[in-house]
């Protein structure tokens, strides 16, 4: 394909973003995806005829608003089937409980814990907003390589901090680095209360609750928007295909060009600078530009190659943390179950499933001794009470994602070995929806090991690496890499393992075409 100005490697949803921008702003545009379809961690899969599930991610909260403007998505077809659920924690035995935005009308707490978690809540809302600007932008540098505009972003950033107020900036710092566990046990009495606040810090990570910086990424991910709500997670209409479609036909709408089933094998490095690719089955494309929406260890170790690169940098790179540790559960129901106590509201929520602090703690001991966790927690969905047309009629899908599972375990994961977790797995849903198991009509799991294989991510990590205080902000994913530019001129990096990070955001696609853009004169 003659005449191209960039070439972007793999169609995730940062990779669309990247593209489509860049299209907007006159630059011819390839996409080429390895698989036989576009998504990433975001498509849709098939588990049973008529039954549709997403592959892997299943709610919508992080996509940054800005990418939703540039790139129009709402005309190109992007809806909500539910624009706000609340979080439903369930646990055998004792009613659930119900949180939902409103915090007021959160139901299944004590009084005295209500008003502890809406002080608590609205506190790190607070501090989460305060960080939320840098999510739209790149990180600025530190040191000899910073520029006017690198302190001036770092001084938006300190100023954004400031202005909490004293008390609330000394607060914003004392809690900074602290765990999860320590916040959630000195502020909340009850169990499941502490248990679900730590759940959602941990979730997609390898780290326990009582892991140092575990309360940043429970910041990160109230960084977050939906339709204009903070904190908010939404159900996107048709799935998270919904999201995909819309950006896939946005970038086309402005002359983006892509091919499925074009892996590429290698960048075409020549004289430290990015030439073009070479695709699998021989076929050699040219442009002077080339993104990887690839994970930084596969853009580095494999598509570069260590021959282009400084030993000190690859050090660094193969440093990066980027072992996953949650896996997905998709099942196919013949009906909804209907346990006593009940409602169908709370099965149309967002379900939690973690019955303490502790037991998540141990939970994570698994994934670092490398075996079977007897207890995980479990975040899961219905999303068919909302977009019916996911499954045939009066038949649902249930979407859940399993935390705390090793990449890798003594023995192997055996088909024994998997069979014995997705057991695991379903009796603690049939723990607190009991007759689930006798209407699965077929199930799907995807343990680290094979998401790592079906998208390529390494470690099979969701967020293409570990979202921790030193691989956060200018150290991600390493410093000479840190900006979406590498140290090979005309390679960029747009994928979840740049800044800000992971989850269906968008915002590293963005702020890697906004920088390619200002390196070319075009911003």
């Amino acid at each position: 394909m003659a005449g191209l100005d960039a070439i972007v490697v793999g169609a995730g949803h940062n990779g669309l973003v990247c593209a489509g921008l860049l299209a907007k702003a006159g630059l011819k545009v390839l996409v080429l995806e390895a698989q036989d379809r576009i998504g990433g961690m975001a498509r849709m899969s098939e588990i049973a005829p008529g039954f549709r599930a997403p592959e892997f991610a299943h709610l919508l909260h992080l996509l940054h608003p800005r990418v939703e403007a540039r790139l129009d998505l709402t005309r190109h077809g992007l809806a909500l089937a539910a624009a706000d659920l609340p979080t439903v924690v369930l646990h055998p035995g004792r009613a659930p409980m119900v949180l939902p935005s409103d915090l007021a009308r959160a139901e299944g707490l004590s009084i005295s814990d209500r008003d502890a978690w809406v002080r608590l809540r609205g506190r790190l809302l607070r501090f989460a907003k305060a960080l939320e600007p840098f999510r739209g932008e790149p990180p600025p540098r530190l040191g000899s390589g910073a520029t006017r505009s690198d302190l001036t972003r770092l001084a938006r950033m300190g100023w954004a901090i400031r202005s909490l107020g004293r008390d609330e900036t000394r607060e914003f710092l004392r809690l900074l680095a602290i765990n999860i566990a320590d916040v959630v046990e000195d502020e909340l009495e009850d169990p499941q209360l502490r248990a679900a606040v730590a759940f959602d810090a941990v979730l997609g990570t390898g780290y326990g609750p009582r892991a140092p910086g575990t309360l940043l990424t429970l910041l990160y991910r109230l960084a977050g928007s939906v339709a204009g709500r903070q904190g908010a997670v939404a159900l996107p209409k048709g799935g998270m295909a919904g999201v995909i479609d819309a950006l896939a036909e946005a970038g086309q709408a402005a002359g983006v060009s892509l091919r499925v089933e074009a892996p590429v094998k290698r960048c075409i490095v020549e004289d430290g600078r990015a030439m073009g690719v070479a695709l699998a089955d021989g076929e050699r494309l040219a442009a002077p530009i080339v993104v990887s929406n690839l994970d930084p260890k596969r853009t580095f170790l494999e598509l570069v190659g260590p021959g282009h690169l400084d030993t000190g940098f690859l050090r660094r790179v193969r440093n990066i943390r980027a072992r996953g540790a949650a896996a997905k559960l998709n099942l196919a129901l013949d009906g909804l179950p209907e346990p006593a106590g009940l409602e169908p509201r709370h099965l149309s929520g967002r379900i939690v499933i973690a019955s303490s602090v502790a037991e998540l703690e141990r939970a994570a001991d698994a994934v670092k001794y490398r075996r079977h966790c007897e207890r995980p927690a479990i975040e899961a969905v219905i999303p068919t009470l909302h977009d019916p047309d996911l499954a045939p009629s009066g038949k649902h899908v249930l979407s859940a994602v399993v935390q705390y599972v090793p990449h890798e375990i003594e023995g192997g994961w055996t088909e024994t070995a998997r069979r014995r977790f997705a057991d695991l797995a379903l009796a603690s849903l049939e723990g607190v929806l009991p007759g689930l198991r006798a209407l699965v009509r077929a199930q799907r799991l995807l343990l680290p090991c094979d998401i790592e294989r079906l998208t390529g991510a390494t470690g099979g990590h969701w967020h293409h690496g570990e979202l921790a205080i030193d691989q956060m902000l200018m150290l991600r994913p390493v410093p000479g890499a840190q900006g979406y530019a590498t140290p090979i001129d005309g390679l960029y990096l747009c994928g979840a393992g740049c800044h800000p990070g992971g989850g269906v955001m968008g915002a590293a696609g963005m702020n890697a075409a906004d920088a390619i853009l200002k390196a070319r004169g075009r911003a």
